[in-house]
């Protein structure tokens, strides 16, 4: 508006407009008089740079106007601006027409082609994809081959992408890939655990691609594309024989890629990467991010958990609630609604357990002192049939706690019988391999510590009875 008027002050008109002035085109002529400022003669900015600024943040086409009549004075009015500039973008490619600021987006997928890898020794053929990785402002892009699209692999290259950029964008766009997306939703997402674990570690968010929504992911199926026409193309007529050699020959051609100029833009993506994206990148963690599962387990009623096949405690006061447990190569940390309540070294020795007293209710604390190898020795002052038997009870057990109290109350028969019954006992439950508490306690109930055993028949443990027919009935 303040435009409008300055041009009708210069052209001295007063209201209301004399009646010559009644035609729009005199009207046109006198507020922009083509002889005195000709629009196609007015010099015009680098439409290029033009575009580069506008995807620093904060910057406007307000902002770049003015800057630009400071050094043009006589130039193009700020609609003029506008709609020149909107006539040069439109010659862009559509991936670069979208406005992307610095530093703001991530995109990431994998490719649809692949590159054939034969196992010299074995014959054996796979097809590698490649995970291709593009920030949106400045194009720059991360290609990594891989064997897999499982989850370790994605979130392995998103640790090695982020390394390879030397920061984190603010936002990272995957598609909907199993890997990433646990449960695809136009409005609510919801992310594979350690896909949202990786992120909380980088202070990243994770927006998928929305579905059936192309210009959310044009900008990495653009990078795809090139990818594929420049680095899988132009491998078309070399041999692989591991994952390994194939990235040593990709690396070199991913760097070409980038330092190739683009030509309406007239730099290259590291040029623009450098001057755009990468001053603004959030800064790395101190550590890379160490790949976890998450797994959400029972605490069972001895306030223990599983996980592969070990058994980690809890507090006791959890026994019989659902957890959120979050293994890496080297710790066990157990989640309830969000907050740590345990924290393990990761053991790979099945059918173990690992312990903390602190987790022991006060009673329980009382049986803490006690070891597999101690209530061994406490048994062994029977005999040595009875410590085999205790032992065998403790390793028959999920982690050696369980059996504890069994065997505890095997050597507590002592206070009903004597050593040498408790041995014999022992040593015919061992001999049927009835390895239990239960089973020693009924042969001296039932005296049968004293009838021999040639080991031909296996004794009953019950007593004789009418009721009970016994195996000759069905003879």
């Amino acid at each position: 508006m303040n435009d409008y008027v300055g041009r009708a002050i210069v052209a001295k008109l007063t209201w209301p407009l004399p009646p010559e002035l009644d035609d729009d085109e005199a009207l046109d002529r006198l507020l922009f008089p083509a002889e005195r400022h000709p629009v196609a003669r007015r010099p015009e900015p680098d439409w290029a740079w033009v575009h580069r600024e506008l995807k620093r943040k904060h910057v406007t086409r307000m902002l770049l106007w003015q800057e630009y009549r400071e050094g043009e004075p006589e130039g193009l009015e700020y609609s003029q601006f506008c709609d020149r500039y909107r006539e040069w973008a439109k010659r862009l490619p559509v991936t670069m027409r979208q406005e992307h600021r610095a530093g703001e987006k991530l995109f990431v997928d994998f490719s649809g082609d692949g590159i054939e890898i034969v196992d010299r020794e074995t014959g054996e053929v796979a097809t590698a994809k490649l995970f291709v990785a593009v920030l949106g402002a400045s194009n720059y892009t991360y290609v990594e081959p891989v064997v897999r699209e499982d989850l370790p692999t994605w979130i392995g290259c998103h640790v090695r992408a982020f390394a390879y950029f030397g920061g984190v964008p603010e936002i990272v766009v995957p598609d909907n890939l199993k890997s990433g997306v646990k449960r695809p939703d136009h409005y609510d997402p919801e992310l594979n655990p350690t896909y949202a674990d990786l992120a909380r570690h980088y202070g990243v968010a994770v927006i998928p691609a929305r579905p059936y929504r192309p210009r959310d992911k044009a900008k990495v199926e653009q990078g795809v594309l090139l990818a594929e026409r420049w680095i899988i193309a132009a491998l078309r007529n070399r041999r692989f024989g591991s994952i390994d050699e194939l990235r040593e020959a990709v690396e070199p051609l991913v760097e070409r890629l980038n330092a190739r100029p683009m030509r309406k833009l007239k730099r290259s993506r590291r040029e623009l990467f450098d001057e755009i994206d990468r001053p603004v990148l959030r800064a790395l963690p101190e550590g890379a991010y160490e790949y976890a599962v998450w797994a959400r387990p029972k605490a069972n009623i001895d306030y223990h958990v599983e996980f592969d096949h070990h058994y980690y405690s809890v507090p006791y006061t959890l026994a019989g609630q659902k957890l959120d447990l979050r293994a890496t190569a080297t710790t066990i940390e157990v989640f309830r609604d969000g907050r740590r309540v345990a924290s393990h070294r990761r053991s790979y020795v099945a059918h173990k357990a690992t312990t903390v007293p602190e987790h022991m209710a006060s009673a329980h604390r009382a049986h803490a002192e006690w070891t597999p190898s101690r209530i061994a020795a406490w048994a062994a002052k029977i005999g040595p049939k009875t410590a085999e038997l205790v032992s065998e009870i403790m390793r028959r057990k999920p982690h050696p706690e369980q059996g504890f109290r069994a065997s505890l109350g095997v050597i507590r028969l002592r206070s009903r019988y004597p050593d040498d019954r408790i041995e014999r006992a022992c040593a015919r439950a061992l001999a049927h391999r009835a390895i239990s508490y239960r089973s020693v306690e009924a042969i001296l109930r039932h005296h049968l510590d004293r009838v021999a055993d040639d080991g031909a028949q296996t004794p009953s443990l019950l007593p004789r009875h009418g009721n009970i027919r016994g195996a000759d009935y069905y003879h």
